[in-house]
């Protein structure tokens, strides 16, 4: 159960794509992690495009989607994200986003924005593989920004028919695994904001 001091999570998925499936695993987990104890906040990268990361655009000041990004990001505590797989590596737009993330600006030293957080992985694939190639290769990005990474990610194989009409994951066991997950990401922000 969500209560006003629940930690903050912000969801998202590596992908711009009206049909991702990783949109909706993202979307799936923001659910889990509210039924979960956790308060969840989806949002869509489609909806703040940002140019390719270019120190000459920085110098010409922070585009404004990353400002708009940078101010969510601060308000939460950790982040949840399912990543897509290219060719067996992470999306060039979950890069370019995290890149953006972790530039200084203003009195935020270039990490700031990452210190002291929380950060969890998934991955959807229509394959059978389930994005799992890209997986460590997240996490590694991830724990270089000083997020604390939780082990263990998600993988979802024939992600095209796993989910069904009110987007919740058909096989029951998958779905205890994501549980598991979402629990493991909310109790470690609440025993570490507790302190």
């Amino acid at each position: 159960m969500t209560t006003p001091t629940s930690p903050k999570v912000l969801v998202f998925a590596g992908s711009a794509r009206e049909g991702s499936l990783n949109k909706r695993l993202a979307k799936y987990a923001a659910q889990r992690i509210e039924a979960l104890g956790g308060k969840a906040t989806f949002i869509d990268l489609k909806e703040y495009p940002c140019p390719l990361f270019d120190e000459d655009i920085e110098a010409q000041g922070m585009p404004e989607n990353v400002l708009k990004l940078r101010e969510i990001l601060a308000d939460h505590q950790a982040l949840m994200i399912a990543s897509p797989e290219y060719n067996g590596f992470i999306t060039p737009l979950l890069k370019n986003t995290l890149d953006w993330l972790s530039r200084p600006y203003g009195d935020t030293p270039g990490l700031g924005l990452f210190a002291g957080k929380w950060a969890a992985l998934v991955a959807a694939s229509p394959g059978g593989l389930g994005g799992i190639r890209a997986l460590p290769l997240g996490q590694q990005l991830l724990a270089n920004l000083s997020l604390t990474v939780l082990p263990q990610p998600l993988s979802l194989p024939k992600a095209g028919s796993a989910f069904n009409d009110s987007g919740a994951l058909h096989d029951e066991a998958t779905g205890q695994k994501l549980d598991a997950l979402c629990q493991r990401l909310v109790d470690s922000l609440t025993a570490t904001h507790a302190k």
